[in-house]
């Protein structure tokens, strides 16, 4: 049994929102109990007490679009990198990447990705991923070190015919077993789901292949109109927009994750609320890579399951909430946009699109839901209470203003501590990954 108490408890259950000084007990991965800290204790005086010390109690977060393979990139400097729009940064910067990376690199990508999401208080992943250098068991990979790390990940990968068709099919088999593997793990830790690029590195032959073999039970995770290049593309090679496209491929559906949808329409918007398709907005990627401002607001306002992702830009997703918050001020002309609409992309839909591949409830405190719990280190100048606390996140908090995180009913982080890993080790082989693998792409 642990106790996490003395905190102000944001719960995210509208029956039960706020404890001023609440406690969530957890019995293995799962909550028994949320409540007054006294109550709580007296409950079970035998549990494992960790004390928030006054901060803040709240559930983990969720990330719904990541990029690990993206992790060795920072500080890289390639030999003639110099990008004139979006096409250019694909392929100097992120497929340059992916086709040197090795099986051993991947993993120590996902190790420094996870520890930051620790640290940052997610604790579940939605990951993207392509390593072209070294397909083959790449996300056995990272399902390892998600599971060393104790982390709740959703994998794919990443499947395009750029560099081709044999690639591409590997591609699809990489998905398909792993998405077996997944459904045959009773963890409720690890979901696999059939990854792809964009609709303009796709062939209708691999589209084909993908419906023939994709599992029962699961959808895509595919990159949409990020670029105007991609929807220029699918109008000239295939007459229609990227959305139609996908709908006639029976891509969409419930369990489908679309990232960006920066130029979708009116028309396509509705397809995908019809069928039920998620959509997830990743601000700052969008931002820096400079493809444009995405309707999420009139998304949203469609009624269409919306999420909040980071794109491998940061693994910090208040950072994310932060900047989409001003993002769609600034675009829509609007100081009134973006206030209710990016925090519910963040606690709600997030929550939502996650419990469409794990079983337990998560993104909520309350009893049966996940063991993911947070600690922040934060003391309200005002008074704080279930009303106002996205205005505390938004203004008051920072991904590393979290001190505890508990994953699955399990510690992961103690006051800052990392208990699951010698974090100066990893960094330290992180380190030595990124030293070899920008050597070899500047080496061509």
């Amino acid at each position: 049994m642990l106790i996490i108490g003395n905190g102000k408890t944001i719960t995210r259950d509208a029956s039960n929102p706020f404890f001023e000084n609440g406690a969530v007990a957890m019995d293995g991965n799962t909550i028994v109990m949320v409540g007054v800290t006294e109550e709580v204790r007296r409950a079970y005086p035998d549990a494992e007490f960790v004390d928030a010390k006054g901060g803040v109690i709240m559930p983990a977060f969720i990330n719904t679009h990541e990029h690990i393979y993206s992790a060795l990139a920072r500080g890289m400097s390639i030999n003639g990198y110099n990008p004139n729009g979006f096409l250019e940064i694909l392929d100097g910067m992120w497929w340059t990447i992916d086709r040197h990376l090795t099986l051993e690199q991947t993993k120590m990508s996902a190790y420094t990705t996870y520890i930051d999401a620790i640290k940052n208080g997610v604790t579940t992943v939605f990951d993207h991923h392509a390593s072209f250098g070294h397909i083959t068991g790449s996300l056995n990979a990272i399902e390892e070190v998600a599971k060393d790390l104790g982390i709740r990940t959703c994998l794919c990968y990443e499947i395009s015919d750029r560099d081709g068709m044999d690639k591409s099919r590997e591609a699809v088999m990489e998905n398909v077993n792993f998405i077996k593997h997944a459904q045959a793990d009773d963890s409720d830790m690890i979901a696999g789901m059939m990854g792809m690029h964009a609709s303009f590195t796709i062939s209708d032959e691999t589209m084909a292949l993908c419906n023939e073999l994709i599992p029962e039970g699961v959808g895509y995770h595919i990159h949409v109109a990020e670029g105007i290049e991609d929807l220029h593309a699918c109008l000239k090679q295939h007459g229609k927009r990227i959305v139609d496209r996908l709908m006639d491929w029976n891509i969409l559906g419930e369990k489908t994750i679309l990232a960006h949808c920066i130029y979708v329409n009116d028309h396509e918007m509705d397809l995908i609320r019809d069928t039920n398709t998620m959509v997830v907005h990743n601000p700052e990627s969008n931002m820096g890579n400079a493809c444009g401002c995405p309707p999420t607001m009139e998304i949203v306002h469609k009624g269409i399951l919306t999420g909040l992702g980071t794109d491998g830009y940061t693994h910090d997703v208040i950072e994310s909430m932060k900047v989409a918050n001003v993002l769609h001020k600034h675009h829509l002309c609007d100081p009134n946009a973006a206030w209710g609409e990016v925090p519910q992309m963040l606690f709600e839909g997030n929550a939502k699109i996650a419990n469409r591949y794990f079983k337990k409830q998560l993104g909520v405190l309350k009893e049966g839901a996940a063991g993911d719990v947070i600690v922040v280190d934060y003391d309200s100048r005002t008074p704080l209470n279930a009303d106002n606390i996205n205005s505390h996140i938004l203004f008051g908090f920072q991904g590393r203003s979290v001190v505890t995180t508990v994953c699955n009913g399990k510690v992961l982080m103690k006051d800052r501590e990392l208990l699951v890993a010698d974090e100066a080790k990893a960094m330290a082989d992180c380190r030595q990954a990124a030293t070899e693998l920008f050597a070899e792409i500047n080496s061509r």
